[in-house]
């Protein structure tokens, strides 16, 4: 019988995350990183100032608010893991959005509109000789 040798990565030791479950013996029934609950909080709070500017501030505002805060902090912390926190995710969103671009607007092209005759009034068709009646003609 032979013996099996499994080497482990440290993987597992960088896959604990630091979640707060609540207070003491009240803890919350969902499990949010650290960086949730600030991700959440700042969305939320950003959101209900839009909404509170649009629509004033009122029940359905604060609820729309926590409904789309939640969203935003799911679709934003579903990017977010142990080995790419939020801190790199935002650099390199940044970056992305202000690096050069190539400009790629044209002037002209192969086909142009500017030698096109417009005309108020179709004009009516002619008419037209066939070959046959000219060779009676």
């Amino acid at each position: 019988m032979t013996a099996v040798m499994e080497i482990s990565n440290d993987d597992v030791m960088y896959r604990v995350d630091s979640v707060w479950l609540g207070p003491p013996k009240a803890t919350f029934p969902w499990r949010a990183r650290y960086v949730s609950w600030g991700i959440g909080l700042t969305s939320t709070l950003v959101v209900l100032g839009l909404l509170r500017v649009w629509f004033g501030f009122g029940v359905f505002t604060l609820g729309w608010s926590l409904v789309i805060g939640i969203g935003l902090t799911r679709a934003v912390g579903r990017k977010l893991t142990h080995e790419r926190p939020l801190r790199d995710v935002t650099r390199m969103a940044v970056r992305e959005l202000t690096t050069p671009r190539q400009h790629t607007a044209t002037t002209g092209g192969a086909a142009g509109i500017a030698a096109v005759r417009v005309r108020e009034h179709r004009p009516t068709p002619r008419h037209r000789v066939s070959t046959r009646e000219a060779r009676r003609g």
